[in-house]
C-alpha cells in the first residue's frame, strides 16, 4: 500500500499562510502585549540583562484560550486518534509545524520540520499454541499483546509457579524448576473471599501484582522463564474487550539498531487450556487454584510436548518528530529539550481514541512554551542556551520517537542539558479530585540536585502549586517513570522531569475528549515549565549531574 505522504512543512505552511485567518481577539493581545512590553523596555523595567524580570512578562503570553484552541484541534475527528504512521497523525504533524511556523520557531532543518524514522509494522498472522498434540486457537484459547518478538518456543515440560509472586514474603518460582521452561501462573493474587481482602495488600485494594501487567513477566523473565502462559477466567469476554489492542500492530524501530529490551512471550490463556495442562498431571484446575489462593500451592512441572508459534505481517512505514528550533545566543552548543508525545491510539473501525489529555494537552503546551520563546527572542530576550521543541511520536507504540531521537540526536547527546516531558497535563486524579492545582513531578532528582531545586524555585516564584512526588520512586508499582519520552534521555543520564497529573477513568479510552480538559490548569502548569526552562537555558552554569540514578536501564 502506498505511504501517505506529507510536503515539506515549509512549503505547505507557505502555500497555506495567506489562508490561515488568526482570530481577532489573538490580534488584540498580540497587540497589547506588544505595547505592554515596549512600555517596561522604554522605562528601564527590563533590559537584556534582566532575565528575571522578563520571565515573568512572557509566560503571561501563555494562555488557556489558546491551549484550548490547540487540544480542541488536536483531539478532533480530522486528526483520527493520530496513530503513529497513519493519515491522522500525519496530519497533526503538518498542524503542530505550521503553528511552529505562524509562530516564528524555526525548524531545525533547512526545509522541513521534521525528523523522519523509519518503522516496521508487525501485524498478527498465523498463531498458535500445540499441547499435548491439541490445538488451541488464537482470540477464541488465548490472545497475547503486542511487545514480543515473532518466536516458536518448544518445550517437553510446563512448570507451575501458583500466581507467579516474587516479594519479601514469598517467591513462588523458588525451587520451582521454571529456568529454561515455559511457566503457567494465574492471574492476579490470593484473595480471601470471607473476609474480603488480598493477602499482599492486607486491603479491600489489590496490589501491583493484580494491575502492573509488566511485574509477572518481568519476575519469570529474571527466573529464566522461557515463555508464560497467565491463566485467565472469562476469556471470551477478555477478548471482547481488549480487542483493540490485542490486534492492533506492533511497532518497532527498523532503522537497523535496537537497544529495546527482548521480552519472554506472555500469552493468555482459558482455564479450558489451564484444565487440559494439570489434568496431565493427575491434577484439577480448581483444586489447584484453591491452595494457590491459600498461599499453599506447591510448584510442579507437568510433562507436555508444547509449541507456541507466533508469526506476525510485517510492512515497512515510517513516522516523524517534529522540531523547532531556538538558538541560543551565549552557549549554542547547549540544548535544551522540551517534549511531549503527539501521537494517540488512533481508531477502533469508526471508533476514535481522540487523546485530548493523552497527549494533546502535553503537545499544546510544547507549542505555547515555544511561542512564549520566540515572542521573547523577537524582543530581544534570545536565550543564552539553544532550546529544541519536539514534539514526538511513537510513544504510544513503544517510546519509538524519542528512542530514534537519541539514537540520532540533532545535538550530541554530551551537550544536552536536559529534558522536560510533558504527558497527560489536563485532567485530575482521583486522588486530587476536586483540587486541580497540582502536578507530579517524576524524575527531577535523580540525576540533578539542581534540577529539582531549579523546578521547585520556578514553582514558588510562577504558579505556586503543589508539587506532587507521589510517583518519584523506583519502588512505584505504576513504573510511570519508564512510560513516557523523557526515559529515553534519562538512559543517557541526561536529567529528565516529566510533568503528569495521573491517570483517570478515560484513559486510553474514546472517551479522552477535549471538553473534560481543565485548561486553567494547563495554564498553570505551562507556565512553570516555561519558568523551568528559561532558568536553565539563562543560568550563567550549565547543571550538573551529581546523582547515580537508582532506576533501571532497559
Amino acid at each position: 500500500m502506498k505511504k501517505s505522504q506529507v510536503p515539506s512543512p515549509k512549503f505547505q505552511v507557505q502555500g497555506n499562510i495567506q489562508q490561515h485567518q488568526f482570530s481577532r481577539n489573538l490580534e488584540l493581545r498580540i497587540c497589547v502585549f506588544e505595547l505592554f512590553l515596549f512600555h517596561f523596555i522604554f522605562t528601564g523595567f527590563i533590559s537584556a540583562q534582566n532575565y528575571d524580570s522578563a520571565v515573568k512578562i512572557f509566560s503571561n503570553t501563555i494562555l488557556k484560550d489558546e491551549l484550548r484552541s490547540h487540544v480542541f484541534k488536536l483531539a478532533s475527528p480530522e486528526f483520527e486518534g493520530r496513530e503513529t504512521s497513519k493519515t491522522g497523525q500525519r496530519r497533526a504533524a503538518a498542524y503542530i509545524a505550521e503553528q511552529f511556523f505562524i509562530k516564528g520557531v524555526a525548524s531545525f532543518y533547512d526545509t522541513s520540520y521534521f525528523q523522519r524514522f523509519p518503522l516496521m509494522i508487525s501485524s498478527p498472522d498465523s498463531s498458535s499454541l500445540v499441547i499435548g498434540g491439541k490445538t488451541y486457537k488464537f482470540m477464541r484459547d488465548f490472545y497475547f499483546l503486542p511487545g514480543f518478538q515473532d518466536t516458536v518456543i518448544r518445550g517437553n515440560e510446563i512448570c507451575y509457579a501458583g500466581f507467579g509472586i516474587s516479594d519479601d514474603k514469598t517467591d513462588e518460582f523458588k525451587n520451582s524448576g521454571a529456568e529454561d521452561r515455559i511457566a503457567v501462573i494465574f492471574a492476579g493474587e490470593p484473595y480471601d473471599r470471607e473476609k474480603k481482602r488480598y493477602f499482599i495488600s492486607g486491603d479491600t485494594n489489590p496490589s501491583a501484582w493484580s494491575f502492573n501487567r509488566q511485574m509477572k513477566p518481568l519476575n519469570a523473565q529474571r527466573h529464566g522463564v522461557t515463555a508464560l502462559l497467565v491463566i485467565t477466567d472469562s476469556i471470551e469476554k477478555k477478548v471482547r474487550e481488549m480487542k483493540h489492542y490485542i490486534e492492533s500492530p506492533m511497532f518497532t524501530l527498523s532503522d537497523g539498531r535496537t537497544d529495546r529490551p527482548v521480552r519472554i512471550p506472555v500469552l493468555f490463556i482459558s482455564e479450558e487450556i489451564a484444565s487440559d495442562i494439570f489434568a496431565m498431571n493427575g491434577s484439577d484446575l480448581k483444586k489447584v487454584f484453591d491452595k494457590a489462593n491459600k498461599g499453599k500451592s506447591k510448584p510442579m512441572l507437568i510433562k507436555s510436548i508444547i509449541t507456541i508459534y507466533v508469526r506476525r505481517k510485517k510492512e515497512n512505514t515510517s513516522s516523524e518528530n517534529i522540531a523547532g528550533f531556538i538558538r541560543g545566543n551565549g552557549k549554542p552548543e547547549e540544548v535544551i529539550l522540551i517534549t511531549a508525545h503527539y501521537d494517540h491510539l488512533g481508531k477502533d473501525g469508526n471508533e476514535i481514541y481522540y487523546g485530548a489529555d493523552d497527549d494533546a494537552s502535553g503537545t499544546a503546551a510544547v507549542i505555547e512554551i515555544a511561542e512564549a520563546f520566540a515572542i521573547a527572542k523577537k524582543n530581544g530576550f534570545t536565550p543564552e542556551r539553544s532550546i529544541l521543541f519536539m514534539p514526538v511520536a511513537g510513544e504510544e507504540k513503544g517510546l519509538l520517537g524519542s528512542g530514534y531521537y537519541t539514537r540520532n540526536p540533532l545535538f550530541p547527546l554530551n551537550k544536552t542539558v536536559a529534558d522536560l516531558n510533558i504527558d497527560m497535563i489536563g485532567r485530575m486524579d482521583a486522588a486530587h479530585d476536586g483540587n486541580p492545582d497540582y502536578v507530579y513531578i517524576i524524575g527531577s532528582d535523580k540525576l540533578s540536585t539542581e534540577l529539582h531545586k531549579i523546578n521547585e524555585e520556578a514553582n514558588k516564584k510562577s504558579v505556586n502549586i503543589a508539587l506532587d512526588y507521589t510517583y518519584n520512586s523506583p519502588d512505584d508499582p505504576n513504573r510511570f517513570y519508564y512510560r513516557s519520552d523523557h526515559y529515553n534521555f534519562a538512559k543517557y543520564d541526561i536529567p529528565v522531569i516529566f510533568y503528569f497529573t495521573g491517570v483517570h477513568a478515560d484513559y486510553h479510552k474514546p472517551t479522552d475528549t477535549p471538553d473534560k480538559i481543565h485548561f486553567e490548569k494547563m495554564e498553570k502548569i505551562t507556565r512553570l515549565i516555561f519558568y523551568t526552562a528559561w532558568e536553565l537555558a539563562n543560568r550563567e552554569e550549565r547543571i550538573k549531574v551529581d546523582v547515580v540514578n537508582v532506576f533501571e536501564k532497559y
